[in-house]
């Protein structure tokens, strides 16, 4: 699953007839002038500030502004770009017209092992969390939409009367294609409110994770995923993601600062296997990365490439089980050309490469890894007959031992 940010969490709302209130996203306080001269509801209206970043109980760090006129939204935006919050640096903050209102209420869409369930509540805000049992759902089968009965029905179990049925009943049925059309894993509304000047449901807050690897499904999604590390995604990472998006199969790069053990291991689950592993010989990891499914050797080499960039390493564990239909020498060609490149930039000057693979072409493939040792690189190879994990104590524990 992949987080998005209010803003353009918002703007996917909109494109599906989910209202929201205007709002603008802005990483410099400078540029508020220009953006109340261009829009008129700013001149208008009391607004509201709130960092955009993937943060939980912004509320409480000081992090939502509200009821402020012009020169109180650019004191907090100026109060809050560039505070440090855990070692996360806000960059961004959304700017949003204030909507008045009395009641709040709440709606989400929500993905589950057999399809989909619509939650709707008649109170909002806080009170979800202390009263979840009183949340009332529906469920949707997978491949089903919900019917206008169902939500009806759904509304009324709520709590709502009158027309308020009706109108919860079309906003949920909005959430639901927009989940359903945009690669939906969790969609939320909280608080969902009446606007007074028109009497009409506005979505005041946008919860939204989708399906990361659908990206390639939708070209209009013109924005980045908010990183869920509690820090914003490094170049590297990001130039990855944007492979893995558009291919077959699967890469994956997180960096970890300060260690001294890179990991380039096949597959999600040999990845978490050497990860423990290196940790449990008293090593330290300098990343978490994957290659799975098959992917393109250029790809993987862009993986490599981003591997052996890693500040301060001394290991890189190539590891993985005997893969099933994933071609060995196929991969290891994009894994040599990283290598290859990696080397002719000095980044590989005293680094240790250890290999463990079995699968289809492996012997071509782990015979291309071992001619290295002749170009000058340190790297040490071994087949399917030597347990996963020995590589790990071969590497922070010497051979043989």
């Amino acid at each position: 699953m992949a987080k998005v940010l209010e803003g353009p969490g918002m703007e996917l709302f909109n494109k599906w007839g989910i209202r929201t209130p205007r709002h603008v996203v802005i990483s410099n306080a400078d540029q508020i002038d220009s953006l109340v001269h261009s829009n008129q509801w700013m001149r208008d209206c009391k607004m509201v500030v709130k960092a955009h970043e993937a943060l939980g109980g912004r509320f409480k760090l000081g992090l939502v502004k509200v009821d402020l006129d012009i020169n109180q939204v650019k004191a907090a935006a100026k109060e809050m770009l560039g505070r440090d919050v855990n070692g996360l640096i806000i960059s961004q903050v959304i700017i949003s017209e204030m909507i008045t209102h009395k009641e709040e209420y709440y709606l989400a869409v929500k993905s589950v092992r057999e399809g989909a369930e619509v939650l709707m509540a008649k109170f909002g805000g806080i009170e979800v969390e202390s009263n979840w049992d009183k949340v009332k759902r529906v469920f949707v089968e997978i491949g089903d939409k919900p019917t206008e009965k169902m939500l009806e029905d759904l509304a009324k179990d709520a709590g709502f009367t009158g027309e308020h049925v009706e109108k919860m009943r079309k906003f949920a049925e909005r959430l639901f294609e927009c989940y359903d059309n945009e690669d939906g894993s969790y969609m939320e509304i909280n608080p969902l409110a009446i606007n007074p000047a028109d009497g009409k449901l506005v979505a005041l807050d946008a919860v939204i994770l989708l399906d990361g690897d659908a990206r390639f499904r939708h070209p209009d999604w013109n924005f980045s995923f908010a990183s869920e590390f509690g820090r914003a995604y490094t170049d590297h990472e990001k130039t990855i993601m944007e492979i893995d998006s558009r291919v077959k199969g699967s890469v994956k790069l997180i960096e970890i600062p300060g260690g001294t053990v890179a990991l380039l291991p096949a597959g999600g689950g040999a990845s978490v296997f050497y990860s423990d592993a290196v940790i449990a010989t008293g090593g330290s990891i300098a990343n978490y990365a994957e290659y799975s499914g098959d992917p393109p050797a250029w790809a993987v080499e862009a993986l490599t490439d981003k591997v052996c960039s890693l500040k301060g390493i001394k290991h890189i564990i190539v590891g993985g089980a005997i893969a099933n239909f994933t071609d060995v020498k196929a991969t290891f060609t994009g894994i040599i050309a990283g290598f290859r490149k990696a080397k002719a930039e000095g980044k590989l000057d005293g680094v240790k490469i250890w290999v463990r693979r079995g699968g289809p072409n492996e012997a071509v493939g782990l015979e291309s890894m071992r001619k290295l040792s002749d170009e000058g690189f340190d790297i040490h190879v071994y087949d399917r007959y030597t347990p996963l994990t020995d590589i790990v104590k071969f590497a922070l524990q010497g051979e043989g031992k």
